[in-house]
């Protein structure tokens, strides 16, 4: 008998953790892939592959469900006390950074298709992949996801277990050219068994405590508050702030916004890159159905001068509110004083009036996207 279901029981009896019915089931489930994987003797070496094909690999584990249910910790445990050396954890969108690297170097090699050579580096000596929030944001992942994984999961027989706060059909809902990346999804559905993990309580809500949303005047005591709210939902080590990873999320029509931080469905954003730039609705609504959480830092009491960042930052507003997308900012200001003057001040109430109800328990409980 492994230790991920013992560990799990003993966070609990340590009070460190709640008894979760929907918790307990993932980590049964999780417990029994890592006695297959430990229990199974797949040839790895390059010799073995050459001799022998390797035996179907244990199946693996797409779990999905709404931030702060646990499905991290769970990954934790389980990667920690899997007993094999042959495995690997890593961030999703790092991951597929380090693909687009080696795709590059294959093309440069002018070696034909650069995907089967690919996934054979990357599974070389490597028997576990996981990966932390499955998250699909530009066209060029979506092209290559399908090839990609039919020859990791198919031809080089490595188990795949990941995260995702969407059910797999939900993935990249609505990008550009989606039918591309529609078989990726049929092959999730058919070689890893989906799980939802998507229980009623946020345990993430609790990491946070009482710690507010809107942060005013600027400066660092501010920054420090959005930044401990960034390390408490992503749980991120605050001495490796500096290598926090970024994205480029896909807008469509070939443009794409650089996110400069970008972690476990949580986006940083300055004030002057989301509201300072010709933006409209259809970038706003994009940054809102791919992360669940936004900080937006920098946010300065506008004037008549300011006309356009006040219309784009109701805009933003709208958006994530409409998403119901968990807000935490730095401001000059409180929001009734962001925009007291000046054309549309008026109209900005309904901003105002939606920026308090954001900072309240009752709307940071909902689920994102939810009614």
């Amino acid at each position: 008998m492994s230790g991920m279901l013992s560990r799990y029981e003993a966070l609990i009896a340590a009070d460190e953790l709640r008894a979760d019915a929907g918790q307990r089931a993932v980590a049964e489930r999780l417990e029994a892939l890592q006695s297959e994987l430990e229990s199974s003797r797949v040839k790895r070496s390059a010799l073995g592959r050459l001799l022998h094909r390797p035996e179907q690999p244990p199946r693996g584990l797409y779990i999905w469900g709404g931030v702060g249910r646990g499905k991290s910790m769970l990954m934790d445990l389980f990667f920690e006390t899997l007993d094999m050396r042959a495995k690997r954890r890593v961030h999703f969108h790092a991951f597929m950074l380090e693909v687009d690297a080696m795709i590059r170097e294959e093309r440069e090699g002018q070696r034909g298709d650069p995907i089967a050579p690919v996934a054979k580096r990357i599974a070389e000596d490597v028997r576990l992949l996981a990966f932390d929030e499955m998250v699909v944001n530009n066209t060029a992942d979506a092209a290559i996801m399908s090839r990609l994984f039919t020859a990791l999961i198919r031809d080089e027989r490595v188990t795949v277990v990941t995260t995702s706060n969407r059910p797999p059909s939900d993935l990249y809902k609505d990008g550009l050219n989606r039918s591309l990346f529609l078989p990726f999804i049929d092959l999730i559905e058919a070689e890893l068994d989906v799980v939802a993990l998507d229980g009623p309580t946020d345990y993430r809500l609790d990491r946070l405590g009482e710690l507010d949303t809107w942060h005013t005047p600027l400066g660092e005591a501010s920054t420090e508050q959005v930044r401990e709210a960034f390390f408490r939902l992503t749980d991120y080590k605050p001495e490796d702030a500096a290598h926090v990873p970024s994205a480029d999320l896909d807008l469509g029509g070939g443009r794409s916004l650089h996110v400069p931080k970008s972690l476990k469905g949580v986006a940083v954003f300055s004030f002057k890159r989301l509201c300072g730039e010709n933006r409209g609705a259809a970038d706003y609504l994009a940054i809102a159905r791919a992360y669940h959480t936004v900080i937006v830092v920098g946010i300065p009491q506008m004037d008549a001068d300011r006309r356009n960042e006040a219309i784009r930052f109701t805009k933003l507003v709208d958006a994530l509110y409409e998403l119901k997308v968990k807000f935490f900012a730095t401001a000059a200001v409180e929001p009734e004083n962001l925009y007291p003057d000046g054309d549309g001040s008026f109209e900005f109430a309904r901003t105002v009036s939606r920026l308090e109800e954001m900072q309240s328990p009752q709307y940071m409980a909902l689920g994102h996207g939810s009614d």
